[in-house]
């Protein structure tokens, strides 16, 4: 059986590419993901975080690498919540993830619990690898203290009170941060659009990497490109 040890080692320093699919902006999108994964294998990639219980079964079927699946709800705002529930958690692993990531912000989820509490009663349940999205340092440290295998910075930027208008810049001051007080692994995630920026995470004492627009969503790259050459 694969342990927590195990999966850490191998992201050591490594690439885990965020296969992302944007299913609403075109249809054929949807035969995209094994692409994505298979160049993710073959160009090194040291796992994959992949959205959805019937992706992650197709894609386990497809590839030896780690696989961190997670899914989407929403909070009672309409924003993003990886990951809402137990059952979900559940359905991830028996689909053949070998980490689940949790959304572990300060938000009330819509059963009225916040990320701390609800990361408390899975890991209660659960012995399996988790791995806790945060935005802030405070809850980097609680989710440590609760029994967290991986901690990423996900979501910092995205949560209020955390909120960047530069969305190009990866918040490099967290993942130092972080790094420096846990001793469990910091995973960097959230805005690396380059190679000079994943190994500056890298240098800050990041175990790992993760990067998903800048390797898997084309559309957003060239807006990117137009919208440089665009401005006046």
């Amino acid at each position: 059986m694969t342990t927590s040890n195990t999966i850490t080692t191998r992201f050591y320093h490594g690439l885990i590419v965020s296969c992302h699919i944007d299913m609403e902006q075109h249809a054929s999108m949807r035969d995209m993901l094994a692409y994505y994964v298979d160049i993710a294998d073959r160009g090194g990639a040291a796992g994959l975080r992949i959205e959805g219980v019937e992706h992650v079964r197709r894609m386990r079927a497809r590839t030896q690498l780690p696989i961190i699946g997670f899914t989407m709800g929403n909070y009672e705002d309409g924003s993003p919540l990886i990951t809402p529930g137990l059952a979900d958690v559940q359905a991830l692993f028996d689909a053949g993830a070998d980490v689940v990531a949790i959304d572990g912000t300060k938000r009330k989820r819509p059963d009225g619990t916040d990320g701390f509490q609800f990361f408390e009663q899975i890991r209660r349940r659960v012995s399996k690898t988790l791995w806790v999205d945060v935005a802030t340092f405070r809850e980097g440290i609680c989710a440590a203290e609760s029994g967290a295998d991986l901690i990423a910075t996900t979501l910092a930027g995205y949560t209020p009170g955390t909120a960047v208008d530069d969305y190009r810049r990866p918040e490099f001051k967290l993942i130092h941060e972080l790094a420096d007080a846990l001793t469990i692994p910091v995973i960097a995630e959230g805005r690396i659009w380059t190679p000079e920026s994943a190994a500056k995470a890298i240098e800050l004492g990041a175990h790992a990497v993760v990067v998903g627009s800048a390797i898997t969503r084309p559309l957003v790259i060239t807006e990117m490109f137009v919208n440089a050459l665009s401005r006046d």
